[in-house]
C-alpha cells in the first residue's frame, strides 16, 4: 500500500523511524526531550498506532501504521508461550514465584473457552526451550501472512529508513512492522519499557538491538534469553524520570496550591494509587491512612493527602473512602485521556509531567503497594512507603500482600531499609512522623535507584540518541 498523501521532506539526514505501538511510550519519547536530540542529527517520524495526534499537538511528523490486526492465532500463541516461559524460569531459577506472573482468565463464553483449550495445547505440546523457538517461528510465519505486515513492508519501501525503533518490547501489534524491517534489512531496536517486564516474559518481538535501563537490566535480559548477545544490548536508562531534573517543568508552590484548591498551611502525603489487580483493597488502605491523618491532625498537626489515583483505575472504588474524608484527602487525578477503559487505551498528556513532578516536589512523602513511585520520589528526594499489610477488609484467600514482595523486581533492592515498611496498620503514624521530622535516610534508596536505572538518570534521551545514531552507522 503506496504511502500517497504522507509525504516528508527528509533532505539528506539520515532517517528514523519511531514505531509506537500504543500509548505507554508517548511519555518517554514524544513528551521528553528524545524527540529534539534524535531530530538534530537524523530526520525522524513516528509510526504511529495510537489516537494521540502527535503532528497536531506537537509538531511530531507521524504517519499511521495501516490495519493493525495480527494474526486470530498471534496471542493465543503468545500467551501460550508466556506460560512456557514462566514455568520454565520456575524450574530453572527454583522459584515458584514466576508461577504468580500467570493470569487465570476468566472463561465467559464458548469463545474464551475455545481460546482457553489452545493455549493449553500449545503449552502441552511446546512445553520446552526448543518448543518456545518453534513458537517464535509460528508467530512470525502467521504475522508474514496478515494485512499488517504486507502494509508495513509497502510503508518501509517509501520511506527507507536506516533504523525502526521501537517504544516497547511487549505489544503484538509490533511483531508484523519489526519483521518487515528486519526482512528488508532495516535494523531494528526495542526500548525495555519497565524494571518489571523482564522476569515477566513480555518479550514477544526480536529485534537486532535491545535497549535497557542498566547493567542489572542487562544480565537480567541474558539470564534469560542467552541467545541474545550482549553486543545487542545497549545500557541507556530510562527517560521516565528524566522530568524530575527539569527545573522548567517546577511551578511555584504557591500557584500550584491554589490551582489544584490545596491549603499552604498544610503538609501533604502523597498516596499513589495502584490498578485493581496489583491491589484490589487499594480503597481500604487510603482508608487507613485518612483515619490516621484525622488522628494525627487532633494532636496538633495539620495534614492533608494527595490522591493521585492510578490512570488505568476504571472502578471508582477509591470515591467513597474520598468523600467520607473530603476534610483531609485531595484527589488529583493524573492528566490522561482514557479512550477505551484498558491500560493500552489511556493515554498521558504533556502536562501529567509538570503535575507529577511537582506533585511529589510538594508532598512529605510517597505511600503505595509496591510502586516503581519510589523512584520517582527518590528523584525529587523524597522518601517512600511501602504498605505491607492485608487489610482486615479484604479476602486474603483471593489477594494476599505478602505474595506482591516476593516478585522478582524487589529482589534488586540492595536491603530493606531502601523504602520505609508499614506491616501494619499502627506502624502508618511513625512513618508519616519520621518523614514530617527529616528522620528518614535515602542512601539505601538512592543505592536501589542507581542500580536500576544508570546514572546520571537525567541523561537517558541522550544516551538513546547517541546509541540510535552509533548503530545507524554502523555497518551490517
Amino acid at each position: 500500500m503506496a504511502m500517497g498523501k504522507f509525504k516528508f521532506n527528509f533532505k539528506m539526514k539520515k532517517k528514523v523511524l519511531i514505531l509506537l505501538p500504543d500509548g505507554i511510550g508517548l511519555r518517554n519519547f514524544a513528551y521528553s526531550d528524545f524527540y529534539n536530540k534524535l531530530s538534530k542529527q537524523n530526520s525522524v517520524l513516528f509510526w504511529n498506532n495510537t489516537e494521540f495526534p502527535l503532528k497536531q499537538k506537537l509538531n511530531i511528523n507521524e504517519f499511521p501504521l495501516i490495519n493493525t490486526k495480527t494474526h486470530n492465532l498471534t496471542d493465543i500463541i503468545k500467551t501460550a508461550k508466556n506460560k512456557i516461559e514462566l514455568k520454565l524460569n520456575s524450574i530453572a531459577f527454583k522459584d515458584e514465584v514466576y508461577l504468580s506472573y500467570i493470569f487465570k482468565n476468566k472463561i465467559i463464553s464458548i469463545k474464551t473457552l475455545l481460546k482457553k483449550a489452545l493455549v493449553n495445547f500449545f503449552v502441552t505440546f511446546y512445553n520446552s526451550k526448543k518448543g518456545i523457538e518453534k513458537l517464535n517461528k509460528y508467530i512470525n510465519y502467521l504475522e508474514r501472512k496478515t494485512i499488517l505486515y504486507r502494509n508495513a513492508l509497502e510503508q518501509l519501501k517509501e520511506i527507507n529508513p536506516g533504523v525502526v525503533f521501537c517504544t516497547n518490547q511487549r505489544n503484538s501489534v509490533a511483531i508484523a512492522p519489526i519483521l518487515a524491517a528486519k526482512d528488508l534489512h532495516i535494523k531494528t531496536i526495542t526500548f525495555i519499557y519497565s524494571w518489571d517486564n523482564l522476569p515477566k516474559a513480555t518479550l514477544v518481538i526480536e529485534p537486532d538491538y535491545y535497549f535497557v535501563w542498566s547493567d542489572f537490566m542487562r544480565d537480567e535480559l541474558k539470564m534469560y534469553y542467552p541467545q541474545i548477545k550482549y553486543s545487542q544490548i545497549r545500557v541507556t536508562g530510562s527517560p521516565q524520570f528524566e522530568l524530575h531534573f527539569d527545573k522548567e517543568l517546577e511551578v511555584k508552590k504557591k500557584s500550584f496550591f491554589i490551582e489544584y484548591n490545596l491549603d499552604l498551611d498544610k503538609k501533604y502525603l502523597c498516596f499513589s494509587g495502584d490498578d485493581v489487580t496489583t491491589s484490589p483493597y487499594d480503597e481500604y488502605y487510603l482508608e487507613d491512612l485518612a483515619k490516621t491523618v484525622v488522628a494525627l491532625n487532633k494532636e496538633g498537626n495539620n495534614l492533608g493527602i494527595i490522591y493521585r489515583k492510578c490512570p488505568v483505575d476504571f472502578t471508582g472504588r477509591q470515591n467513597k473512602i474520598i468523600d467520607k474524608y473530603k476534610d483531609v484527602i485531595f484527589p488529583i487525578d493524573p492528566m490522561w485521556n482514557d479512550l477505551g477503559n484498558s491500560w493500552n487505551k489511556v493515554m498521558p498528556l504533556k502536562r501529567d509531567l509538570e503535575l507529577l513532578t511537582n506533585t511529589i516536589k510538594f508532598s512529605e512523602i510517597v505511600i503505595n503497594v509496591g510502586s516503581s513511585m519510589v523512584f520517582d520520589a527518590v528523584a525529587k528526594n523524597k522518601p517512600c512507603a511501602y504498605i505491607n499489610y492485608n487489610t482486615n477488609k479484604g479476602d486474603v484467600s483471593k489477594w494476599d500482600i505478602n505474595k506482591i514482595y516476593k516478585f522478582i523486581h524487589f529482589k534488586s533492592m540492595p536491603s530493606s531499609k531502601a523504602v520505609l515498611w508499614i506491616n501494619k496498620k499502627d506502624d502508618l503514624k511513625k512513618v508519616i512522623l519520621d518523614s514530617l521530622n527529616g528522620q528518614v535516610s535515602l542512601n539505601e534508596t538512592k543505592k536501589w535507584f542507581d542500580k536500576i536505572v544508570k546514572t546520571p538518570q537525567n541523561q537517558a534521551s541522550e544516551n538513546i540518541v547517541k546509541e540510535i545514531n552509533k548503530i545507524l552507522n554502523e555497518k551490517n
